[in-house]
C-alpha cells in the first residue's frame, strides 16, 4: 500500500482535474502545483534552502500557465524536493514520516499526465468505444473471407 495508494493518487488527481476544461485545466494545475512547491516552507525543514527552492518551483509554475510541459517540470522539481526532504527527515507532514516519499510517488504520476498535455482521462474513456477503427489493411482472417 505504501507505494500503491500515492499511484493511485496521482490518477485520480488526473481524474478530478479531467472535469476542469481547457485552458482552466492548465492553469489551474500551474496554481496547484505552485502551492505544492510552497508546501515546505512552513516546517523549515532544511531552513533557507526552503526559500529558492520555492522560488525555483514556483517560477516553473509560471511558465505552466501556458505550458503544459512546464508544469509537469514543476512537478519533478517537487518530486526531488520531496526526496530531499525524506532522506533528510522533514516529511512534509510532521506526523506521517513516510508523506514526503508518498509524495515523491504521486507527483511523477501526475507529472506524466501534464506531460501528454493534461488531456481530459473521462473524455479519453468516453470517447475509446466511439472512435473508428484506423484504416489500413484488414486483419488476415478478413481478407480470406473467414468471419
Amino acid at each position: 500500500m505504501t507505494y500503491l495508494s500515492p499511484i493511485a493518487v496521482g490518477v485520480v488527481y488526473a481524474l478530478l482535474m479531467s472535469l476542469l476544461r481547457e485552458p482552466h485545466r492548465r492553469r489551474f494545475n500551474a496554481v496547484m502545483v505552485a502551492g505544492a512547491g510552497a508546501a515546505y516552507l512552513s516546517g523549515g525543514g532544511l531552513g533557507g534552502w526552503e526559500f529558492p527552492a520555492t522560488a525555483l518551483i514556483t517560477y516553473v509554475a509560471y511558465r505552466g500557465l501556458e505550458s503544459w510541459t512546464f508544469i509537469g517540470l514543476a512537478w519533478l522539481l517537487h518530486t526531488a524536493w520531496d526526496l530531499v526532504h525524506h532522506f533528510k527527515g522533514n516529511p512534509i507532514m510532521p506526523f506521517y514520516h513516510g508523506s514526503s516519499m508518498a509524495c515523491a510517488i504521486c507527483d511523477p504520476v501526475i507529472a506524466l499526465w501534464c506531460f501528454r498535455g493534461g488531456p481530459s482521462l473521462i473524455a479519453l474513456v468516453r470517447d475509446r468505444g466511439r472512435r473508428p477503427r484506423a484504416p489500413g489493411p484488414a486483419p488476415a482472417a478478413e481478407q480470406r473471407g473467414v468471419s
